[in-house]
């Protein structure tokens, strides 16, 4: 059973559809006990960081995933799900997240739209995977995935950078993790059959 993280922002239906396409059983998950009984956990994500870690403490999500996380479970965070895996986020403040990985969130730098480069980044882009090739990453290697985000992840220990992509000439974090967490900054949902394979390999994946 897979818990769906739903903390009420999010393309909570495009991810249920396409977990459930690659064979997962889904259940999502409002409350820390509705955690009990999954044996993976999906954190999706489209909204406000400070939003959405605010819901998280009411619910007691956060203490409920780091427990998941301690035990073992494998954790995939998708897009703000991924950010809010780091330390803080320096969207519209500096909030706290979930410090399951050290390292902060960040905006591109202002000027990239008067050099012809948009904010938010949006569109398909290539990821280049690094070495050893992760054995859920594996499944998007040499392929092409689809973003949509204004901030990006700068992980505090480089080892936890385990894709890059680029904008405008700013390198930054596609995929980060360690042990049984994994995020990654592209939206899996939107990314046609590379983001299916991704989906289907998390459901595999024996960290």
């Amino acid at each position: 059973m897979i818990a769906l993280i739903d903390y009420g922002m999010g393309n909570i239906h495009s991810v249920t559809k396409a977990l459930e396409h690659v064979g997962g059983r889904v259940k999502r998950v409002r409350q820390a006990t509705d955690l009990v009984g999954c044996t993976r956990i999906v954190f999706p994500g489209v909204g406000a960081f400070r939003d959405c870690m605010a819901t998280l403490r009411e619910r007691a999500l956060d203490g409920a995933l780091h427990q998941a996380v301690a035990a073992g479970t494998p954790l995939l965070g998708i897009c703000l799900g991924m950010q809010a895996l780091l330390t803080r986020s320096y969207e519209f403040g500096c909030f706290d997240g979930l410090d399951l990985i050290a390292g902060e969130v960040v905006p591109f730098p202002p000027d990239l739209p008067a050099a012809g480069h948009k904010i938010p980044h949006m569109g398909w882009n290539d990821v280049v995977i690094a070495d050893p090739l992760h054995p859920v990453l594996s499944a998007i290697d040499h392929r092409q995935l689809y973003f949509v985000h204004s901030y990006y992840c700068q992980p505090q220990h480089l080892a936890h950078t385990l894709a890059e992509s680029e904008h405008g000439g700013v390198r930054f974090a596609a995929a980060i993790g360690r042990d049984n967490l994994l995020g990654v900054q592209f939206h899996p949902e939107k990314s046609q059959q590379a983001g299916l394979d991704l989906l289907h390999a998390f459901l595999r994946w024996n960290p």
